[in-house]
């Protein structure tokens, strides 16, 4: 965690941390193991490594009836290696229990909400990042949620 800020505007609280990349996969596992109704994911890269890591904690959570959504791009739209690379880890996903949505126009957001509450933004593509200097913002806000989840238009 680098900073905390907190916030209160017309009464609603807000909390938000920010993260590097070795901080990042803690605390959202920590996250993922607290859900208790939803979890959306948003990455557009998924690779084996990180499917194959996140997958025992997606499966508990589908255990204890949490529903998890990810969002992608569709396989063909990568290159090379990572074609099937991409194949491979949603199949652990969707193994896991996870619902995973192929999409077809290119995104290259990487966002998760969590219980409608938790909101992760940045740069690090959860389902796939190595190596790489990332940064996401963890922010406690139901109003943040509401409005990403209005503007990805998602429910």
């Amino acid at each position: 965690m680098f900073s905390v800020l907190k916030a209160r505007r017309a009464g609603i609280y807000t909390e938000s941390k920010l993260h590097n990349e070795h901080q990042f996969y803690g605390a959202f596992s920590s996250d993922l193991k607290s859900a208790s109704s939803e979890v959306l994911i948003e990455s557009p890269f998924v690779t084996l490594r990180r499917s194959t890591e996140i997958s025992s904690l997606i499966s508990k959570a589908v255990a204890r009836g949490v529903t998890i959504k990810i969002y992608t791009r569709n396989p063909i739209h990568h290159e090379g290696l990572l074609v099937d690379e991409a194949r491979r880890g949603i199949s652990i996903l969707r193994e896991a229990g996870a619902i995973v949505y192929e999409c077809n126009d290119l995104r290259h957001r990487k966002i998760a909400i969590v219980d409608n509450s938790i909101l992760w933004e940045g740069s690090l593509n959860m389902l796939s990042q190595n190596g790489s200097k990332e940064i996401m913002r963890r922010s406690v806000s139901d109003d943040l949620c509401s409005q990403m989840k209005q503007f990805l238009g998602v429910r």
